[in-house]
């Protein structure tokens, strides 16, 4: 394909072209976000890596009830309702590195972001949350 045939279907297509366009900036935009937030996404394994190298602090923000039926050993349980970047478990941590997790994700990304604004400077989340770390076939502990 060259570049007259590439103008030529700009032209006839102009439909398909103006929605290449928006979700080409879109992509853009969300990569760019990304890099700038502040805090990091982290696969399992790279979570397992970061907990055995660095000793980093994991804080489950599942309800009490789902942590109890399953959370990663040595987490920690702070429920999202009492999530506070000056919880006496966290304000120690501000310079150590902090993993939040929930269950599917999304909790865990808009703490993440809370504790970044609050000058905390190692800040993780487990990208697909405890789900994931199941679908990576790593071990839930239960109980308290």
């Amino acid at each position: 394909m060259n570049f007259d045939k590439l103008q030529a279907f700009a032209a006839s297509s102009p439909l398909l072209t103006s929605i290449f366009v928006v979700v080409t900036v879109a992509l853009l935009f969300t990569e760019v976000a990304r890099l700038f937030r502040g805090y990091k996404a982290l696969r399992p394994a790279e979570l397992t890596a970061l907990i055995n190298r660095d000793n980093a602090l994991v804080v489950d923000l599942s309800a009490s009830a789902d942590f109890e039926k399953g959370h990663i050993a040595g987490s920690r349980n702070v429920t999202s309702s009492q999530f506070d970047p000056e919880n006496k478990l966290l304000a120690p941590a501000r310079n150590l590195p902090v993993v939040l997790v929930c269950r599917a994700g999304n909790a865990s990304a808009d703490a993440a972001k809370r504790l970044k604004k609050a000058g905390f400077t190692q800040v993780y989340w487990l990208e697909g949350g405890i789900a994931a770390w199941q679908q990576a076939d790593l071990p839930l502990v239960k109980g308290r």
